[in-house]
C-alpha cells in the first residue's frame, strides 16, 4: 500500500479538507471533469490536488457550451462519466436526476458559504454558488472628476443618483453628447431584482405565483422613465446597449451586473471606472433586499459513477470548497463576488472594481432561484412596449403578468425565496 502524504496544511474555516490521507487506498484512479469556460483557471485545483495525491489523474474535457447542455445530459444518463462535472444553474431541471448529493453537512457548508440554505433539496444539497453576481452602478471616473464630484458625491438613494446624473449629462441644444445615466438593454437585468427594494417579492408565498404586476414594479418603471422624460439625462435613443456606450465613453453611468467587467477588460481596457452599490429609496435604511443575484455553481458529482470514483470525487470537492487562493482566482476571472465567506474581506477582492462595492451587506441579495426564461423574456418586453410603442405601463406590466403565469402555470418551477435568510411575505 502507498504511503500517506503526510506535512500539508488543514484547510478550511468550519469545513475542512486535511490531506493528509490516502485517497482510493493508493491505487491509481482516474476522473474525468468535463467543464464549458475556464479549463485553464479551472486547472489549478487539479494541479494542487493531485500534487498532493499523486495517484489520482483528473483529466479536464471543454466542451463548447453550445454543446454542453445536450452532450452532459446525455453521457450522465447513459453512464458513468464524467465524474465531475461544472453546474449552471439555469440548467437544474436537465441534470438534477444525475446528481449524487455532496457528503457534507450542510451546517457546515452554510456556515462557510453564504446562500447555501437556499440550496438545500429534502435535507442535502447537490451544489452551492462559488460566487454570487449581481446589479452595480458603474461610473466614469474621468467623467465624475470633470463635473467636480468626489467620493463624497457617491448616491446612496435614487434621489441623489438623479442629482449626480444631471452633473454629468452634457447636451448640445437638445441633443444628447453624453448620457448622465443609461439603462437601455438593461432591462430585464434590474427590473426582477429592484422591487425587491420596496420589500415586493418577485413570487408570492406559494412560490410559484409571479407577483410582477405589483405597485413596486408600477414605482420602479415610474423612477427610471423619469431619468428621461424628467430629468433628461439619457434617452430611449441614445444607443441600443447602455453597455457599449459607456465602453465608448458616451454615458457616464450605468447599471449592470458584474459580469460587464469581461467586456471592460476585453474591449475597453484604457476606460477608466469603478462601481458602486445599488442605490435604495431612503438614506440609512437596509432595505429588505438591495438586488436580486444569481450564482455560479460549484461543480457536481455523477450518482452512476462508481462509488471509488465517487469516494474520491467527494475528497477533491472538499479539496476545492476550502482551496481559497484558488477559489479566489476563479471568482475574480469571472467577476463575480465570492460566497466563501473567508474572501469576502479579501484585498485583491475589495481592490477588484466590479466587486469592491458589494462587500458591505452582500447577505442583503436574494436568490429567488434558477428562474425561467419567461421571466426575463417578458420584463423586456415590457420595457420596450412602454419606451418605444408608448404602451401604458399599467397595461404593459399587466401583460407581462398574464404571459409569465401562463408558462409558468406548465412548469413544475418553484420559487425559493422563502429560503432567504431575511425573507418576508410580500404586503
Amino acid at each position: 500500500m502507498a504511503e500517506a502524504p503526510s506535512g500539508h496544511p488543514v484547510q478550511g474555516e468550519t469545513l475542512k479538507y486535511d490531506p493528509n490521507h490516502l485517497v482510493n487506498d493508493g491505487e491509481p484512479i482516474s476522473l474525468e471533469w468535463w467543464l464549458w469556460d475556464g479549463d485553464t483557471i479551472f486547472q489549478k485545483f487539479v494541479d494542487e490536488y493531485t500534487a498532493i495525491h499523486k495517484n489520482v489523474e483528473i483529466k479536464i474535457v471543454k466542451q463548447p457550451w453550445e454543446d454542453y447542455w445536450t452532450k452532459l445530459p446525455l453521457s450522465l444518463k447513459d453512464g458513468d462519466k464524467p465524474a465531475i462535472f461544472n453546474i449552471h444553474n439555469s440548467y437544474h431541471s436537465n441534470i438534477f436526476p444525475y446528481l449524487e448529493p455532496y457528503d457534507i453537512p450542510v451546517e457546515e457548508l452554510a456556515a462557510d458559504y453564504t446562500g447555501a440554505e437556499a440550496h438545500v433539496i429534502d435535507g442535502k444539497i447537490y451544489y452551492v454558488d462559488f460566487g454570487m453576481m449581481t446589479g452595480v452602478i458603474y461610473y466614469n471616473t474621468d467623467h465624475w472628476k470633470e463635473a467636480g464630484l468626489t467620493d463624497a458625491d457617491i448616491p446612496e438613494t435614487w434621489d441623489e443618483l438623479r442629482e449626480v446624473a444631471k452633473k454629468l449629462v452634457k447636451k448640445n441644444g437638445d441633443t444628447i453628447e453624453r448620457a448622465g445615466f443609461n439603462f437601455n438593454s438593461q432591462f430585464n437585468a434590474f427590473s426582477p431584482g429592484l422591487p425587491y427594494q420596496r420589500g415586493q417579492n418577485l413570487f408570492a408565498d406559494d412560490q410559484r405565483t409571479p407577483t410582477v404586476a405589483s405597485d413596486a414594479m408600477m414605482e420602479l418603471i415610474e423612477l427610471f422613465t423619469s431619468f428621461y422624460d424628467v430629468d433628461g439625462v439619457g434617452s430611449k435613443d441614445f444607443g441600443t446597449s447602455s453597455g457599449e456606450s459607456f465602453g465608448q465613453q458616451q454615458s457616464s453611468i450605468i447599471y449592470s451586473w458584474t459580469h460587464h467587467g469581461g467586456l471592460m477588460a476585453a474591449d475597453f481596457p484604457d476606460v477608466n471606472y469603478d462601481t458602486f452599490r445599488t442605490p435604495v429609496h431612503v438614506s440609512g435604511e437596509t432595505p429588505y433586499a438591495f438586488d436580486r443575484y444569481n450564482g455560479e455553481s460549484t461543480l457536481g458529482i455523477n450518482k452512476a459513477a462508481d462509488e471509488k470514483t465517487k469516494a474520491v470525487a467527494q475528497d477533491f470537492l472538499k479539496f476545492y470548497l476550502t482551496s481559497k487562493e484558488a477559489l479566489k482566482a476563479v471568482c475574480l476571472n469571472y467577476h463575480v463576488f465570492p460566497s466563501y465567506k473567508p474572501l469576502a474581506e479579501d484585498p485583491e477582492i475589495l481592490d477588484d472594481p466590479q466587486l469592491s462595492s458589494l462587500a458591505d451587506g452582500i447577505d442583503r441579495y436574494i436568490w429567488p432561484g434558477a428562474m425561467p426564461a419567461t421571466i426575463e423574456e417578458n420584463l423586456k418586453t415590457m420595457w420596450e412596449d412602454v419606451l418605444y410603442n408608448g404602451a401604458d405601463p399599467a397595461t404593459a406590466m399587466g401583460a407581462a403578468q398574464e404571459a409569465i403565469e401562463k408558462d409558468l402555470a406548465n412548469s413544475d418551477f418553484e420559487a425559493v425565496e422563502n429560503l432567504y435568510a431575511h425573507y418576508q411575505p410580500s404586503k
